[in-house]
Formats: structure tokens, C-alpha cells, sequence
């Protein structure tokens, strides 16, 4: 590979004067500009980025932290992280750390899960990355980030109240409470929750959605009409019957799969959703659209949110040294998905 010193010499110029055609700097001749790019497109010179990176410590490179690419959230987000990267001309360079595959869904609550994350930005340190973007599987607060990194890092799909590390989430609760709303709209008054996971926050933030619109709404908030699930489609199925009994007209299932597992058992008990009971889910997952009839859910805005932790992430690099990021919390709304699953009354 011919180095910028043989084009020097082939062109009859310095290398201060090749550089400074190549990094589009200084005053050169329009002459000499078009003699140099002549024998550089002929040599079929590629400038060195490693060693100009690493003399600039400017390796426009963005370490990119994922839990576990397997799970349906990720791929999105990094989608968004890297479309805006892409569109500033940066690299990314991402880990899987593969949690759920090698723990399951209880990996943050192993001794070796706060080890595994902290190698793991050191190592992305040590390749002179200059931000780091940690993308958490679900929404929870992350708490094993080391102290007083040397770049900035943006925390995606989840927060952090460690000082200087925002984060991004997704706003549940607006939502829930936009689901709900369009509930009451159609007229449906006594709505049943299957809810999710009790510890999670998403069900936490959707619960507080359906409590909010409600009130807004003048329907009074009966904690007996609301179940819980563990998202899985079996428990949408188990906890249809018990929300009959209370003689709901429509039913927010947290998830979209548990969203299916109550239109097993409403079409078991004959119980044409869309006509007879109104069912609406989370998340538009593709097996939404299918169902029949095609379910009202509520999108998540995954790429938005890897598209946001990217914006914030590069601006923080783009900052003064000395200038310290704010531990703040940048929600994204979630978009409806309106389909034939709910009926007027």
C-alpha cells in the first residue's frame, strides 16, 4: 500500500501539503489539489485511519453494550443506535454479553452479572472508544456501572441514577394510559387488566397508565379488575375467566401475548372478540396482526429509542472535556395500533 510520503514524492509537493488536501485543510493551489487527487486515485491510496485516529484520539467509535441479542427489544434499538450513527459518520462496535441465554431472566440478580458488565466496558475503554451505549434487555434500574468513566455513557431502554449518565426510556405509562382512552371512547366502562410480572416496572408504568385515564375518563378504578400474568400466553388464557366473572366489557392485556392466550379462551367460551368483548394488547408484536381478528396494541418505540441514546451520546462527546452529563431520564411515546379487536357499546 503506497504511504502518503511516496505521494508526496510522485506529486512533487510535501506531505504537509498531501495532508492537507486529503483532511481538506489549508490553502492549496486548485492545481496542485487536482495533481495530488490524480496520483492518489491512480496509487489507490487509503488514508490510515488507525494511526490518524489514534494521533487525533479521535476514533469516531461508539462501544455498544447489548444484555442479550435474543431478546425481541434489542435489535430494533440497535437499528436506531446505528442509523444515526451511520448518518454522523460514526462506527459502532458492539458486545453481546448473551445474559439471558446464559442466565435466563433472572441474570440481574446474579453475583456474576455486575463482573461480566464492568469487563467488558473496560475492554471497549481499552479500543478507544469514545462513548459507550448500554442497552438493557428490559426497563430496571441498572446499579453496576463503574464510577468516573473517561467518556461519556448513555444508558438505553432502562436508567441509571448514577451521576452523569442519562438515560432513555420508553413512556409506558403514556402508553397505557392512550390505550385505555380509546377504551373508554368506545364506550367500555369496566375494563380488566392482565397485567405482567408484579416486580417489573413496565407493568408498574402500564398500570399507572390505565389508574390515569380512568380518572380522566370519570370510571371509577376497581383494584379487583386487574390480574396478573407473567407475561407468557398460557397466563393471558388463566386469568380470562376470572375477569368474566367480573363482567368486564373489555380487557388490556399487558402484553401481546397474553393478549392471545384470552383469545383462546374467549373463543373456547364463545366469545367473538371485537363484537362481544374487547381485547387489546402491548408491544405489536408481528403475531398481532395476525390474529383474528387483528389485535389493537400499542407499539413500542424501540428504534426511536436506540435513535435518541445515539443523539444524546454523541452530543455528550461532542461537549467540552469538562462539561458533566445530567442523570436525566429522556422518555420516547409509544404509537397505537389501532385493529378490529375492540367493539363499540
Amino acid at each position: 500500500m503506497p504511504t502518503i510520503k511516496e505521494i508526496a514524492k510522485i506529486s512533487g509537493v510535501s506531505v504537509a501539503t498531501v495532508s492537507n488536501i486529503i483532511n481538506e485543510k489549508g490553502k492549496v493551489s486548485e492545481e496542485t489539489r487536482i495533481r495530488v487527487q490524480k496520483v492518489i486515485e491512480e496509487m489507490n491510496y487509503t488514508p490510515n485511519s488507525v494511526a490518524k485516529n489514534l494521533k487525533t484520539k479521535n476514533s469516531r467509535c461508539i462501544g455498544v453494550i447489548a444484555e442479550d441479542m435474543t431478546v425481541f427489544a434489542l435489535p430494533d434499538i440497535i437499528d436506531g443506535i446505528t442509523e444515526y450513527c451511520e448518518k454522523e459518520d460514526y462506527q459502532i462496535l458492539l458486545v453481546n454479553l448473551r445474559l439471558y441465554k446464559k442466565f435466563e431472566d433472572t441474570y440481574y440478580q446474579s453475583d456474576r452479572y455486575g463482573a461480566i458488565v464492568q469487563r467488558e466496558i473496560y475492554k471497549l475503554l481499552s479500543k478507544q472508544v469514545e462513548g459507550i451505549i448500554y442497552v438493557a434487555a428490559h426497563e430496571r434500574l441498572i446499579n453496576v456501572l463503574p464510577q468516573q468513566l473517561p467518556v461519556p455513557m448513555v444508558v438505553a431502554y432502562s436508567y441509571t441514577t448514577q451521576k452523569g449518565i442519562p438515560s432513555v426510556m420508553v413512556s409506558d405509562e403514556q402508553g397505557a394510559r392512550e390505550l385505555v382512552k380509546y377504551l373508554i371512547s368506545m364506550g367500555h366502562r369496566r375494563i380488566g387488566v392482565i397485567a405482567g410480572k408484579k416486580d417489573s416496572m413496565h407493568t408498574r408504568s402500564r398500570l399507572e397508565g390505565y389508574q390515569r385515564a380512568l380518572f380522566e375518563g370519570n370510571v371509577l378504578y376497581d383494584p379487583d379488575l386487574v390480574v396478573y400474568g407473567d407475561w407468557e400466553r398460557p397466563s393471558g388464557y388463566r386469568n380470562t375467566d376470572y375477569l368474566l366473572e367480573k363482567n368486564v366489557t373489555a380487557i388490556f392485556c399487558m402484553n401481546d401475548f397474553m393478549a392471545g392466550g384470552a383469545y383462546d379462551r374467549l373463543d373456547e367460551r364463545k366469545r367473538k372478540v371485537g363484537k362481544d368483548i374487547a381485547v387489546v394488547g402491548y408491544d405489536n408484536r408481528e403475531m398481532a396482526g395476525y390474529e383474528k381478528p387483528p389485535l389493537t396494541t400499542m407499539g413500542l418505540p424501540l428504534h426511536d429509542i436506540g435513535y435518541r441514546a445515539s443523539e444524546i451520546i454523541i452530543e455528550l462527546m461532542k461537549q467540552d472535556e469538562k462539561a458533566e452529563a445530567e442523570s436525566s431520564i429522556a422518555y420516547v411515546d409509544c404509537k397505537a395500533f389501532i385493529r378490529d379487536s375492540v367493539n363499540r357499546i
